[in-house]
């Protein structure tokens, strides 16, 4: 080979060899780049959706409790606020508060003070405060009236017709068989330590867990 010819191939080698480097340097540069795009680009996407899903679960948290309290403070209003108050005979007052469906519960209130409750739960309530008789009904009504009350056991004649069989059944424990015409039996109460009460058809009965009952239309 001559030394043209040689000097030639050594400079096309030379070329071949300069453009691969200059392409791999490129690769190497584009794929730096890439890289540090995708480095940079996927810390920034996994921060931000990081933070995303930190404040929306803050919000989330943030609204439950919200939610939460709102309900409490419903629930606490509903409570407190009595539905009606009502004056009862002996000058004392009951203030009524709604629980639920055919949940009432009444306190009876003297110059500010608790002089006692009574709650319905699945009949009405009855309370004996001193001779004064107490109904509350399942629909959040109260009644009082004063004296007409009988010792049981026995027979008894009440308001509005009716008539009363009471037993002892055990210790503070009475029952009272509410009784019609030819002595059918038209509801039955029970005092089992603490009093109760009946509204029957407009004639409203207490029973207490001494065995007094005592009726008023």
């Amino acid at each position: 080979m001559s030394s043209s010819t040689t000097a030639r191939t050594a400079r096309r080698r030379t070329v071949r060899i300069a453009a691969a480097a200059v392409i791999a340097a490129a690769g190497l540069t584009l794929t730096a780049c890439s890289g540090a795009d995708a480095a940079g680009a996927k810390p920034a996407a996994h921060s931000d959706s990081g933070t995303a899903a930190e404040v929306g679960s803050k919000a989330g948290a943030a609204g439950t409790a919200d939610k939460q309290a709102g309900s409490a403070h419903a629930a606490t209003a509903k409570t407190k606020s009595p539905v009606r108050t009502v004056t009862l005979v002996d000058g004392s007052k009951a203030e009524v508060y709604r629980l639920g469906d055919s949940h009432y519960r009444a306190k009876i209130v003297n110059d500010g003070s608790v002089l006692a409750t009574m709650e319905t739960g699945e009949h009405d309530a009855g309370l004996d405060a001193n001779d004064m008789f107490v109904v509350l009904t399942l629909g959040g009504e109260v009644h009082s009236w004063m004296g007409g009350g009988h010792q049981g056991p026995g027979t008894f004649k009440l308001a509005g017709g009716w008539r009363a069989k009471v037993t002892k059944v055990g210790e503070l424990r009475y029952r009272a068989e509410i009784l019609g015409n030819e002595g059918a039996v038209y509801g039955t109460m029970e005092a089992n330590q603490h009093d109760t009460g009946l509204d029957a058809n407009g004639v409203y009965i207490v029973l207490t867990a001494g065995g007094v009952i005592s009726a008023h239309a």
